[in-house]
């Protein structure tokens, strides 16, 4: 992901000015990441490599939201509404 993008997404999702690596924020960066592997995968069908890289990825994101919707259901609610992802 490019710089200007991980800023831009970081930007969206702090919750404070030195906000970088909250819960929030590291879902966040896995979703733009995950979008923009799901769209190499529809040129590439045979990326196996990447494709593992994705499964990956889900999984760390769910491991995340299990723990932030745990901790700050409110704050779970909000988030999967704004980057629009299922609970």
């Amino acid at each position: 992901m490019a710089v200007k993008n991980k800023t831009e997404v970081i930007g969206n999702f702090k919750t404070s000015d030195k906000d970088t690596g909250s819960t929030g924020v590291q879902v966040a960066l896995l979703t733009a990441s995950i979008n923009n592997l799901v769209e190499h995968l529809k040129t590439n069908k045979n990326d196996f490599h990447s494709r593992r890289g994705l499964l990956l990825m889900v999984g760390r994101r769910r491991r995340l939201l299990r723990y932030f919707k745990s901790k700050n259901l409110t704050g779970y609610n909000a988030l999967i509404s704004k980057l629009g992802i299922k609970g």
